[in-house]
């Protein structure tokens, strides 16, 4: 984060919450912050708003970075630095590391806040493509799928060490957080707020010979788990299938989800559009006007039967539907859509016909529209020839010609340049 450099002004605030010099020492900064708490706590009838003043004072004055900070650039560089947030932790979770969840309490036992425990934050969802083919939405499918995932330690519940025990971290104060500041340039630093190093963002620290054997210390395990995915029929491509509660496990921590997000692989004969189907196919000139009659497989492997009424002419881009043979509705899937047939009509290869079969075409099919000009103006019209052309290729051929034309004549805008000769 950047920003301008604030001015070394309002950096003696929390100083004077905790009752202290600027010079005070660790040790002293922590006897004056739970000496004021205790007095302050809310369950004792202190003040609340004084309660988390010195828990905000006691959180940046404690870490040897944030106090840095604050007295060279004071409290607001704090809050950019931080997100503008100033203090980052509750002034309860503050209190217990010192004293315990109990040392203060209502009257269950616990805090008359109730809170009770910390509240767990959820976890992270686990989200994964599942591709699968039209055919399988059409019939409903299954699939096994194997993942890796992390889960809590069996041998030390998650704690991470043989005893339970560990200690806050002294490079972060427990927050998990560093920031860091570098000055840029005149009037401008730099703020970054990182993961602490040393306790990898957990806030604790774990001696080496109290881990636990079996995780090291890292309070989860990795462990294989076997999910079989059911694809119901008339399911829709992007539609999410959830696995509650099945992605990692941490301590403290509600579990995310596994999320399958359907991925639909293209299909070579048949497209989807909601529930119908479409499919394409090409008539030769014949069948068009005399008839057809062919087989199509269907997504589930049957055989339809398509052909035309008797006497039926089909048109070029001609559709047909049949009715209850599109996809199977989500969740009703004795519903169905429409399955549509676009036609197309396919000419004879041959280039002209010979002027017996002209005459047998014509007496089948409908006259040819009367000229609506005179025989004398007709004379009067001047005879063409038409010849075959490939009209993309025609049109590259033209544009490339034209930009050649237009950087001929920008080269002649030129011209030769002139220098004035030497005297």
């Amino acid at each position: 984060m950047f920003g301008r450099m604030p001015k070394k002004s309002d950096s003696d605030r929390y100083y004077e919450i905790l009752g202290v010099s600027k010079n005070a020492s660790p040790e002293e900064l922590k006897k004056a912050y739970k000496k004021a708490a205790m007095q302050n706590h809310p369950d004792k009838g202190g003040d609340p708003e004084k309660f988390k003043e010195l828990a905000q004072a006691y959180e940046v004055l404690s870490d040897p970075e944030k106090r840095d900070i604050y007295d060279q650039y004071g409290e607001d560089a704090l809050k950019e630095g931080m997100g503008g947030g100033g203090a980052s932790h509750n002034p309860f979770d503050i209190f217990e590391s010192f004293f315990g969840s109990s040392s203060v309490g209502g009257p269950f036992g616990g805090s008359s806040h109730g809170r009770g425990s910390r509240r767990q934050r959820r976890g992270a969802d686990v989200v994964h493509q599942l591709k699968v083919t039209l055919e399988g939405l059409y019939s409903g499918t299954s699939k096994k799928l194997s993942l890796s995932r992390n889960v809590i330690c069996s041998k030390c519940k998650g704690k991470g060490s043989k005893t339970g025990a560990s200690s806050r971290c002294s490079g972060c104060q427990g927050s998990g957080k560093k920031v860091s500041i570098r000055q840029l340039g005149p009037n401008m630093i730099q703020q970054m707020q990182h993961v602490c190093p040393d306790c990898r963002g957990s806030g604790e620290i774990i001696s080496e010979k109290d881990k636990c054997g079996q995780c090291k210390g890292q309070k989860v395990v990795h462990d294989k788990k076997l999910l079989e995915v059911h694809v119901e029929k008339g399911m829709q491509n992007g539609q999410k299938i959830t696995f509650q509660g099945e992605a990692d496990e941490a301590p403290d921590t509600i579990t995310g989800d596994i999320v399958f997000v359907l991925q639909v692989k293209e299909h070579q004969k048949f497209k989807r559009k909601g529930d119908d189907l479409f499919v394409e196919h090409t008539l030769t000139l014949t069948e068009a006007l005399c008839g057809f009659q062919f087989p199509l497989t269907h997504l589930d492997g049957r055989q339809l039967l398509i052909k035309s009424n008797p006497g039926e002419i089909i048109k070029p881009g001609q559709f047909k539907a049949i009715d209850d043979e599109g996809m199977p509705h989500y969740q009703k899937p004795f519903i169905k859509g429409r399955l549509y047939i676009h036609f197309d009509v396919d000419f004879p290869e041959s280039d002209s016909l010979n002027p017996e079969q002209q005459k047998g075409l014509e007496s089948v099919l409908p006259p040819r529209p009367v000229s609506q000009l005179t025989d004398m103006e007709l004379d009067e019209c001047e005879e063409t020839t038409l010849h075959d052309v490939n009209i993309e290729e025609e049109m590259r051929r033209k544009q490339q010609q034209a930009q050649q034309e237009a950087y001929d004549e920008d080269e002649e805008a030129d011209g030769p340049r002139v220098q004035c000769a030497q005297q």
